[in-house]
């Protein structure tokens, strides 16, 4: 009793701690458009929602602070006794420091944003001691001296690092190299040096505006850069006068032409024996970088013609194009390469976008007509219909409709750093209500037991009225081997089964409701499917406790709104029930449409609450048949 009197006590204390250093902020700053209002003294900025304030539910604690754009300027000092931060953002203000900026006292400090501040002096110190950091952003100040490239280096979750627009000076030396980062600028600074060679990953904008800096992706060559020493550059000056006789000279010439000409007999002997200028049946596409424009050409051949005259077997939206060769013949433009094939979006002479896919390797040419005809029949809102498709000996094209909005992969990952718009909550919501019902809809097609196969958030595209689409349904059951193309996506029984065969007679619908949970736990998180640190995101959401979601897993874009947040606990609810180690304990994707429709509202009219019976029931029996008969759809 008295140890539970001394946490009390204790509790109240640490919370105090943080509401003195909140008052003791609001009071160093200056706030013209008084956006502090409600930071009072007699409230509590844990239960009266003081602006830009978030806390850990369980221990009251501050681990959010977000004051954007508010004209804020004075001081942080007060803000270091926050330390149980876990998120900072004070982008668009005018804050400034007396002394250098020191971050050791936020261990737990995981996002960072201090954009378009007055911020000054040498890199903040206490860098080392973040541990847990995703993402830095210090752009658009005034800091100064060299980057603390080793340091940052060994922060194991680092994502994100703005540094633009400072005045940073010194190499970007660095022995190790950040395996994770995905967003990285440096640009206008004044770095010199060379760019070390895995940081060549990322675009030139990310390195320009540094007139002393040099090497890829910069076209500023560092041989010829005046920070070479002066021994080389003298060499450079002035060579030496010796030269090579001009007999020598001749010799090296003639067997540069005879090593030429013998290698050009070499390749066209085996042009001849393989027949690459005869019967050309080979259905190789030009090879060209991604957005470039090509044609879908095959090599010319006698079968050419005959090919180019045959006709494509035609579903419900076909139109602008019947023939092989209009195809052949049209603008294309290189989407992407894959384990399946080849992927292109053409625009045929019609002015019809359509997106055609090569298909490297496939089962019997008899066995994938039939499976491609189901294909074709497939028509639903919320999936891409296959309008056409080409199957010969030599050749298996496939013919989808053109969305030319991206895909929910992008909308979610894409440009997380400054600037991004965020995915909004109810947007989210509405992508993974629209994205089971198409799935729902192919696992209940006819009784053909067809699956997706893998199942991705790249496979879930929105149209131009903003619907959710699946991609490429049951592709993988006209393939030779198929398998999901990401194993974080792939449902624990099929990680065993490593053969051509057996990945095809293993693989069941289930397999996809893992797939998509995996995909829910995305749309929850912001995080993509491989997680972070060699821990599948899986694997990292099942290790948090319930009590830790909103503050540890949710992604910081989304928080704020109580009701939003309860919604997002039922989803994950949810998620965590698609990603169930067993198969048989997953629901069906019928069942996980109307539970996520529950969660929109669209079901209280059927009985209240009916998502927490259904949530309940599977926490009591785990069998799919049993949450099926609460639903009534057994």
């Amino acid at each position: 009793m008295l140890f539970m009197i001394y946490l009390f006590f204790f509790s109240l204390g640490q919370c105090s701690v943080d509401f003195n250093a909140l008052l003791s902020f609001k009071d160093s700053v200056f706030d013209p458009s008084n956006s502090l209002s409600s930071w009072v003294n007699s409230s509590n900025p844990c239960i009266d929602s003081w602006y830009g304030v978030t806390c850990n539910p369980s221990t009251h604690r501050v681990t959010r602070l977000v004051l954007e754009n508010l004209n804020l300027s004075g001081s942080t000092h007060s803000l270091h006794h926050l330390s149980y931060l876990r998120l900072l953002s004070l982008k668009n203000n005018r804050f400034f420091s007396s002394s250098a900026v020191n971050l050791s006292s936020w261990r737990y400090l995981r996002h960072l944003y201090l954009r378009q501040n007055l911020f000054s002096g040498k890199f903040p110190v206490g860098i080392s001691t973040l541990r847990r950091l995703h993402r830095l952003d210090l752009s658009h100040n005034n800091f100064h001296g060299e980057i603390p490239m080793t340091e940052l280096t060994q922060l194991p979750f680092l994502l994100t690092l703005r540094l633009e627009s400072n005045s940073f000076t010194g190499p970007l030396n660095s022995i190790a190299s950040f395996s994770s980062m995905s967003d990285f600028n440096v640009s206008e600074n004044k770095l010199s040096g060379e760019i070390p060679a895995w940081m060549s990953r990322f675009p030139v904008s990310s390195f320009e505006g540094n007139k002393d800096l040099c090497g890829q992706p910069l076209q500023s060559d560092c041989f010829n850069r005046t920070a070479l020493p002066a021994t080389i550059k003298q060499k450079i000056r002035h060579p030496q006068s010796k030269r090579l006789s001009n007999g020598v000279v001749l010799m090296i010439v003639a067997v540069d032409v005879v090593a030429v000409m013998a290698a050009l007999v070499t390749i066209t002997w085996c042009c001849y024996k393989y027949k690459c200028f005869s019967d050309g049946t080979q259905a190789e596409a030009m090879e060209t970088k991604s957005g470039s424009t090509t044609k879908l050409q095959r090599r010319s051949g006698s079968r050419e013609v005959e090919i180019e005259a045959e006709e494509l077997v035609m579903f419900e939206g076909c139109k602008g194009f019947r023939k092989v060769g209009d195809l052949l013949k049209s603008s294309a433009e290189l989407l992407g390469k894959g384990n399946v094939g080849t992927t292109y979006k053409v625009v045929t002479d019609g002015g019809e976008m359509v997106v055609v896919k090569r298909v490297r390797q496939r089962r019997r040419r008899r066995d994938v007509d039939g499976w491609l005809r189901i294909m074709g029949g497939l028509r639903h809102a919320n999936i891409v219909g296959l309008i056409a498709y080409y199957n010969s000996k030599d050749e298996l094209l496939l013919v989808y409709e053109f969305l030319s909005n991206g895909s929910l992969h992008s909308l979610l990952h894409g440009n997380r750093g400054p600037g991004r718009t965020p995915l909004s909550w109810s947007r989210r919501l509405k992508i993974a209500s629209e994205a089971a019902q198409g799935l729902a809809f192919i696992h209940s097609y006819k009784k053909d037991k067809i699956f997706h196969g893998y199942l991705s958030s790249s496979n879930i595209l929105v149209d131009q009225q903003g619907y959710a689409r699946i991609s490429e349904p049951g592709l993988h059951q006209v393939l030779h081997s198929p398998s999901s193309s990401n194993d974080d996506y792939k449902a624990p029984e099929l990680m065993l089964n490593n053969g051509d065969d057996t990945g095809l007679k293993n693989y069941t619908q289930k397999c996809d409701v893992y797939s998509f949970g995996v995909i829910l736990l995305e749309i929850l998180s912001g995080k993509t499917a491989s997680g972070e640190s060699g821990m599948s995101l899986v694997r990292w959401v099942q290790s948090v406790g319930k009590e830790e979601w909103g503050w540890e897993v949710f992604d910081f874009e989304m928080l704020g709104d109580k009701v939003m947040e309860g919604e997002m606990v039922g989803l994950m609810q949810v998620a965590l029930l698609c990603v169930a180690t067993l198969p048989k304990d997953r629901p069906k994707m019928s069942v996980v449409h109307g539970m996520i429709e529950d969660i929109r509202g669209k079901g209280r009219r059927n009985g209240g609450n009916r998502m927490v019976s259904i949530l309940n029931d599977f926490s009591s029996d785990s069998s799919p048949s049993h949450s099926e008969r609460n639903l009534g759809l057994h």
